[in-house]
């Protein structure tokens, strides 16, 4: 790369307890991505990073959850089968399985902050426009796309906010990242309670009626439309991407805003001149431009893909196989018995088991959804508040442990909570028991989130997260099927098939590679 003139003549720091050649040296050291990521120092810009990132993670844990809020009186209002509600509730995650691996994709090739933008503002506007939706098949459809945009923020918001952390700290800052969905899970619950019970919020309109539960759909998308806003006007690209795209002068950019906020917006300027940047390879770009147009469009095919090729190659094969079985495992268990604690815990009530009235879901649609009975967003409060000590506890020892140690041991005790489920009398006893598997499989998901930022490069790490998390869609939606499918005829077959599907996924975390505190490549 070529000198500019002013690096001979101009030194960028000026002290006076700085000998001028010392100065003139240090201004012209080029940096690595890890070195300047260290020489920014750790503080204001990395907490405000943490708010906003966090505020757009929980956006999406408000538009996952609300599904399950609001099913309780939508399915008067909008003539749902038991069938329908199962459908509804697969849908988001059927979105959410295209839109992974779409933008996880398109991020890697084209910068995360813009797709981040896109894929909040897809999950807000779709989210929002289903509130107005007169049909079951349309609202499922609105529900569809935005998971589509949920699908796709997940992994990303991970990878963006991972490539702006110093490596000592990284591990410990995704997990608070994490615990951000915690904070949607209580934010969803608690707008629940105040606004669907209120039928005083309920308005007849010309071709709808527009019930409490539309107005609380709506309320649910404010967290993502307000998350593309703020990225659109005040957040940078990832520093490490735009040093892998060779874009040197705008990486020095951002690490520079972000020397200046850590360091009491100091007058000195940041001390480098350059960075270490990789030149570029624009073969591949000048193949895809040249041909036939079907030729150009088989090589956009096959670039497309080409990322989930390079996951299962070399030295990288054992660790996504690895992955790919934890990814399934843990959403398929997580989701599948999450969804169904709600009627568990009434059989439980009711019977004494959590299998023994097996006619609760044929009778249930006979039942009025009104008046709304508040018990389950009570219920839903108390849940999500038990991942705060598994969220604290990962936060504190992610560093020291490491997520290989923290996602194995968890996954293995979350294996043996769902056996408890066979003993438990009363729903008391239910309840400690979902906090029991809620607490520690977050401690499960954080470590997942470090290890799956850590594994790969970062050409490949966007498209690696929004494949798995397309896997666990994938799990998600078998889950779900299959309690839909069993829990009446025969209960015990998917509570046994999530205990052994997690302690599978924790035996298979113990084949992956230990990345604690390692340097991101």
């Amino acid at each position: 790369m070529s000198r500019r003139p002013h690096e001979d003549t101009e030194p960028l720091l000026h002290s006076s307890h700085v000998d001028e050649d010392d100065d003139q040296v240090t201004s012209k050291k080029k940096l690595t991505y890890e070195e300047a990521v260290e020489a920014t120092g750790f503080g204001l810009f990395h907490w405000l990073l943490l708010v906003i990132c966090g505020w757009a993670n929980a956006s999406d844990a408000v538009e996952i959850l609300c599904v399950s809020f609001l099913l309780p009186t939508a399915r008067c209002d909008l003539h749902l089968s038991s069938a329908d509600m199962g459908i509804l509730t697969a849908s988001i995650f059927l979105g959410m399985m295209v839109g992974g691996y779409l933008w996880g994709n398109l991020a890697d090739r084209g910068g995360r902050q813009s797709v981040l933008v896109v894929s909040l503002a897809v999950n807000g506007t779709f989210g929002a426009a289903a509130s107005l939706a007169p049909s079951f098949w349309l609202f499922l459809l609105l529900r569809f796309f935005s998971g589509v945009g949920v699908g796709g923020s997940i992994p990303v918001i991970f990878s963006y906010f991972t490539e702006f952390q110093p490596r000592l700290r990284r591990g410990a800052m995704i997990s608070a990242l994490a615990t951000f969905w915690m904070a949607g899970n209580i934010l969803a619950a608690g707008v629940a309670w105040l606004v669907i019970p209120r039928t005083s919020l309920n308005v007849h309109l010309s071709w709808l009626d527009f019930q409490s539960w539309r107005l609380f759909v709506i309320l649910c998308s404010v967290p993502s439309l307000s998350s593309a806003l703020i990225f659109r006007l005040f957040m940078p690209e990832s520093p490490k991407f735009l040093m892998e795209a060779g874009r040197e002068t705008e990486a020095l950019s951002v690490f520079q805003t972000m020397f200046r906020l850590n360091n009491g917006f100091v007058i000195k300027p940041f001390p480098a001149t350059g960075l270490v940047i990789r030149p570029k390879d624009d073969g591949e770009k000048d193949r895809l431009c040249s041909g036939s147009r079907s030729q150009r469009i088989t090589g956009h095919l096959k670039q497309a893909f080409d990322p989930i090729k390079q996951l299962f190659v070399g030295p990288l094969a054992s660790r996504s196989v690895a992955l790919l079985i934890i990814f399934y495992c843990i959403s398929f268990g997580y989701y599948g018995l999450w969804m169904w604690f709600p009627e568990l815990f009434k059989r439980i009530e009711d019977g004494g088991s959590p299998c023994a009235n097996t006619s609760r879901i044929q009778s249930s649609e006979n039942e009025s959804c009104y008046p709304v009975k508040t018990a389950v967003y009570m219920e839903g409060f108390i849940t999500a508040a038990s991942n705060l000590p598994g969220n604290i506890f990962t936060i504190l020892v992610m560093d020291r442990m490491g997520g290989k140690i923290l996602l194995s041991v968890s996954l293995l005790v979350s294996s043996v909570s769902v056996f408890i489920i066979y003993v438990v009398k009363t729903k008391s006893q239910s309840l400690i028991v979902s906090c029991v598997f809620s607490g520690v499989s977050v401690v499960s998901w954080n470590a997942l989130d470090v290890l799956g930022t850590e594994l790969y490069p970062t050409q490949l790490r966007s498209s690696a997260l929004g494949f798995f998390t397309g896997v666990g869609r994938v799990a998600a939606i078998m889950g779900n099927v299959v309690f839909g499918q069993l829990v009446d005829s025969n209960c015990a077959v998917p509570l046994l098939l999530v205990a052994a599907l997690l302690l599978a996924g924790g035996l298979a975390a113990f084949r992956l590679p230990k990345t604690k505190q390692t340097e991101l490549t």
